[in-house]
């Protein structure tokens, strides 16, 4: 199974607290402003003489520990697990509290060689989850794939329409089944470097409302700026390192239709009845003449870090930034501006890989997935501006595919992850680099380079006394 990760936010809970006279009183509201959870405690009170009345700061302040420490006793004791949502549906389908180790090596903090760290948990004041060798958390942790327990259970069976005891797999984050479900492809005959190299040698990139860098080693490679590594958090047996780039399609969305020009463009799509982003490849064929549609943004440069840096500079303070801008904003700077920033994505990508080469991975290849994936000028940039051939999957939703491949492995059709995954994810397609752009691209990636370390500079002028 395959569920949502990445940037979503979870929901917000506040703690009110009200000192009166007699008592103090606490309660848990939620985003909504509903009173999810009430506790109160009296206060002492003292008459050392008559009209004279004292009350004890100290014991005030025990009393908001203790209604506190009631609150989160009452949305907290009683819960007899916690899960991250994969592993919830696992249990759901299976009645099995296994954890998932993609999960917990990625959003919590277990180690697959140490497990659970008792002093964290001590800590941040969450020692009562080591209890009981954290059973409530886990305590039985399983690679992604592995056969859960003895498969659906009748009752689930029945809510899925499915057979009671079908093979239930270990599950993985959603990212992290696109990556296994197209970094495995058998590539044989299709003219690329990384046929009979290993798979170490690959990158698989899910591009949608953000994008994930997902690498894999046979040994730990720490990456500065980069997530990991994990072992056996993706493809088992392998380390895994995960870069990424915070609303990358949510940014040309951004762009696009923030500019002058959006009606327009909507408008002309609508009559052709072709989405946006095709007028728009469309319309940057139209202009270039000819010269190659990437030269159209020689004066204009993008810096795509609108919502901050996840990787490889972990600097969420970063801004966008956007250079060469004219008091024009028809069609045509508006091509030219989704241009540039599709540009920027990929100088985002390409220093992503030049951070992770840096600390020891050898990359060739990249495989690309998600939404982002259906846009060629998207994909053709990738491949210009890194310089790597791009393989795009035969079946575009590769996330289902990854998570299908678990349930093969899971069911003992295969006698491994890894043979699933050469047997299940197909090449649909290569797309090489322009090799005669390479200086184009260069030039301006040392812009894009410039932009952030300028940024950074006017970030020190401003703070200067």
């Amino acid at each position: 199974m395959a569920t949502p990760g990445g940037d979503q936010e979870l929901g917000s809970y506040y703690v009110g607290v009200d000192v009166g006279t007699g008592s103090v009183r606490a309660a848990l509201v939620d985003q909504r402003g509903i009173l999810l959870a009430f506790a109160d405690q009296p206060i002492n009170q003292w008459e050392p003489q008559f009209n004279h009345h004292e009350q004890s700061s100290e014991d005030i302040w025990v009393a908001c520990c203790i209604v506190t420490k009631n609150l989160r006793e009452t949305c907290w004791d009683k819960a007899g697990h916690f899960f991250d949502l994969p592993d919830f549906l696992s249990w759901k389908a299976t009645g099995v509290t296994a954890r998932s180790l993609c999960s917990l090596v990625c959003k919590w903090t277990y180690s697959a060689e140490k497990g659970w760290d008792d002093s964290f948990w001590k800590m941040v004041g969450l020692e009562d989850l080591v209890a009981d060798n954290y059973s409530k958390i886990g305590n039985q942790v399983l690679p992604p794939g592995t056969s859960l327990g003895n498969g659906l259970t009748p009752e689930a069976a029945k809510d899925l329409g499915l057979p009671a005891g079908i093979a239930v797999a270990a599950s993985l984050i959603d990212a992290h089944a696109g990556g296994l479900g197209v970094i495995g492809a058998d590539v044989r005959g299709h003219g690329l470097a990384c046929e009979g190299q290993p798979v170490t040698s690959r990158l698989a990139i899910i591009c949608g409302t953000s994008s994930c860098h997902m690498g894999i080693s046979k040994n730990p490679i720490f990456v500065p700026g980069v997530w990991g590594p994990y072992f056996s958090a993706m493809v088992p047996g392998f380390w895994l390192n995960e870069g990424g780039q915070s609303v990358t399609g949510k940014l040309i969305d951004h762009m696009v239709q923030g500019h002058a020009a959006f009606p327009e463009l909507q408008a002309k799509a609508t009559a052709r009845c072709q989405s946006i982003y095709a007028y728009l490849n469309s319309h940057l064929d139209l202009i270039r003449k000819t010269q190659p549609v990437g030269f159209l943004t020689v004066d204009l440069h993008v810096w795509p870090d609108f919502h901050g840096n996840r990787s490889p500079l972990a600097d969420l303070t970063l801004k966008g930034m956007v250079t060469g801008l004219k008091l024009s904003q028809d069609l045509d700077d508006l091509a030219i501006l989704y241009l540039a920033t599709v540009q920027a994505i990929a100088f985002g990508t390409r220093l992503i890989i030049e951070a992770m080469e840096s600390a020891g991975h050898s990359i060739g290849t990249l495989f690309l997935c998600g939404g982002l994936g259906k846009n060629p000028l998207f994909v053709q940039m990738h491949a210009d501006i890194t310089g790597m051939p791009v393989v795009l999957s035969q079946e575009v939703e590769s996330v289902l595919v990854g998570a299908a491949i678990l349930g093969a492995c899971a069911s003992g059709d295969f006698a491994s992850v890894q043979e699933a995954m050469a047997r299940m994810s197909k090449v649909g397609k290569v797309v090489f680099p322009r090799r005669e752009d390479k200086r184009y691209y260069d030039k301006k990636y040392q812009v894009f380079l410039k932009l952030v370390e300028h940024q950074k500079e006017y970030a020190s002028i401003m703070k200067a006394d």
